[in-house]
This record gives C-alpha cells, structure tokens and sequence, in this order.
C-alpha cells in the first residue's frame, strides 16, 4: 500500500510539473480594477500550434447578477453564450524565452474590447501575468491569472 501512495504521488507530481512551462491547463481570471474572480478559463493546445482558451464559468457580478452573453462583444462574438466562448487565441510560445507567450488575443467580455496580449507564465507555472493593449494605445491592462487543479471544486465552492 506504502508503494502505491509514493507511486501515485510521483505520478501527480510529474503530471504538475510537465505543465509548469505550458500555459496549457485552468486558470481562474482576476480583474485587475477590483481582485474580483472573473471566470474559469480552460487554455488547449490548438491543432494549429497556437494556444487558445475557452470560457467554463462566469463569476457573479458584485450585484450578484451573472451575464449569460457577450452583450457588447463585436461581431462574430455578439449576443454569444459566454460559457464555450473562446475568448483566448493565437497564443505563441516564445522560442527565446520559454515562460513568455506571444501574439495572442483575449476578448474581455464585460466590455467587448479584443486586447493584443503577451502572457509571462511563473516560475512555478501557477501564475500568468497578461499585459494586453487595444490597438496600439499606451493604455492597457495587465492581470495575473491564477492556475487552478480542478475547476469543478471551484465552481462548487463559489
């Protein structure tokens, strides 16, 4: 019994830190404005070698409401179910720099705004700083998201 426990710790272990240098996984986004949870974002590997994300749960608003579609996204996101939604895409890994990620775009539903975004991943892969810009303003935004294990105990918790 002794063996399967070590056995299986390795196991997580391994499977943890195989993803340590990828942005692939869950992520929990948090506004920067308010350090309110904003949704739970699950990032793939696309067929094309890009990496996208698409959108598992939305977070109450603080009136407690819980937006169901991207109101004020453009076209062809308008009027969308938010939950399916991609709202990350063309993500590239740097080949100089294997913690930083490149000439992607993330769609802010709240406000339908697509920002051009570089994404830094953690040492430890649990946390991934986004720098995004509308065009090409000098005003932009920055959030860290957090990396979550299981997005269904989130959910269940929240």
């Amino acid at each position: 019994m002794t063996r399967l426990v070590v056995l299986f710790s390795l196991l997580c272990g391994a499977i943890s830190t195989s993803f340590a240098n990828s942005i692939e996984g869950y992520w929990k986004a948090i506004d920067d404005r308010t350090g309110q949870a904003v949704s739970l974002i699950v990032i793939k590997k696309m067929p094309d070698g890009t990496f996208g994300g698409t959108m598992m749960y939305r977070y109450p608003l603080v009136n407690g409401s819980i937006p169901s579609t991207c109101a004020k996204c453009p076209q062809p996101y308008t009027n969308k179910p938010l939950i399916g939604l991609q709202v990350v895409k063309s993500f590239i890994q740097n080949p100089k720099k294997p913690l930083e990620y490149i000439q992607g775009k993330v769609l802010e539903t709240d406000t339908g705004r697509i920002f051009s975004d570089k994404g830094t991943l953690s040492a430890d892969g649990r946390r991934l700083r986004l720098n995004g810009f509308v065009d090409q303003s000098i005003a932009g935004r920055n959030q860290v998201w957090i990396r979550i294990s299981n997005p269904y105990v989130e959910i269940m918790n929240n």
